[in-house]
C-alpha cells in the first residue's frame, strides 16, 4: 500500500482480523497463499501467507521453521538497512495456523537477470545479505520490481543454517572486498545481535547455534581479508535459477 511505513505495515499484518485466502501462489515448493487482511478493498491489505503446516519436509532444515526464517531475514534487513524485504511478521491467528505473513508486492515481470548490468549498489547489498544470512535459494525471480522501480527481495525460508548453504544467481561480485560504505551497517548488525534488540528478536526465531553462526558470519565479513565468495560448483546456483 503506497505511503505505508514498515512499522504500520507490521502492525496491520499482525493485527488486522478476517484473514481471507484469495488463492494459491503457484510455483512455490511450500503452500503459499495470497490473502487479504481486514475488510474488503479499498481498506483491506493484501499479503503473502506461508503457514508452518504447509512447509515441505527438508533434510537440512528443521520442519516448521521456514516461516520463522522469513521473519528473521526481515528483522536482520531492518537493522542493516538493506536489502528491501517486504514487512514480514509471525501471525498466530490465520486460516491454516501459525505462519509468516508478508506484505504483497505488486511487481511487474522484471527480475535480476534482466537488470544485473545496472544497479550495482543494490545488487551488492543483496549479495552481501545472502552471504550473511547464508541464503540457500537466491533465485533471479526472488528479486521484484514495483511500479516505482524499487527492488524488493523475497523468499528467505532457506536461510540461517549452521552449515554453509549459499546458493545464488548473484555471483557478480566474487573476489571483491567489503565496500567501505557498508562496514558501519555490518558492525551495527553485529552489535545489535550481541547486545541489542536484535538479540532477543532472533532468539525467538532461530536456534542458539544458528544465532552463533550468524554472529560468526558478520564478524567474518568485517575481516579486512574477507572477499565475496566464488561459486564452487554447479550446486552454487539454485535450480531453477529463475
Amino acid at each position: 500500500m503506497p505511503g505505508l511505513s514498515s512499522e504500520a505495515a507490521e502492525e496491520l499484518l499482525g493485527g488486522l482480523p478476517d484473514v481471507t485466502i484469495l488463492g494459491v501462489l503457484h510455483g512455490a515448493s511450500n503452500y503459499t497463499f495470497l490473502a487479504r487482511l481486514g475488510p474488503h478493498p479499498p481498506s483491506g491489505l493484501r499479503a503473502v501467507y506461508k503457514p508452518a503446516g504447509g512447509e515441505s519436509p527438508l533434510w537440512d532444515f528443521e520442519a516448521g521453521t521456514l516461516y520463522k526464517r522469513e521473519v528473521a531475514a526481515y528483522e536482520l534487513s531492518k537493522v542493516l538497512g538493506w536489502p528491501q524485504i517486504p514487512p514480514t511478521v509471525v501471525r498466530e491467528k490465520a486460516p491454516h495456523g501459525v505462519g509468516a505473513v508478508q506484505l504483497f508486492i505488486d511487481a511487474d515481470g522484471r527480475h535480476f537477470f534482466g537488470d544485473n548490468s545496472s544497479r550495482a549498489d543494490t545488487w551488492i547489498r543483496v549479495a552481501l545479505f545472502d552471504v550473511i544470512a547464508n541464503n540457500a535459494d537466491r533465485k533471479s525471480g526472488h528479486c521484484l520490481f514495483d511500479a516505482e522501480d524499487n527492488v524488493w527481495v523475497i523468499d528467505h525460508g532457506l536461510t540461517f543454517n549452521v552449515d554453509h548453504k549459499l546458493r545464488t544467481v548473484i555471483w557478480d561480485f566474487s573476489g571483491q572486498p567489503l565496500p567501505p560504505d557498508l562496514c558501519d551497517d555490518v558492525e551495527r548488525g553485529l552489535v545489535e545481535l550481541e547486545r541489542g534488540s536484535l538479540a532477543g528478536t532472533m532468539a525467538g526465531l532461530l536456534r542458539p547455534p544458528e544465532v552463533r553462526m550468524l554472529k560468526r558470519r558478520l564478524r567474518g565479513v568485517l575481516d579486512p581479508r574477507w572477499r565475496f565468495p566464488e561459486p564452487t560448483s554447479g550446486w552454487s546456483i539454485p535450480w531453477p535459477p529463475v
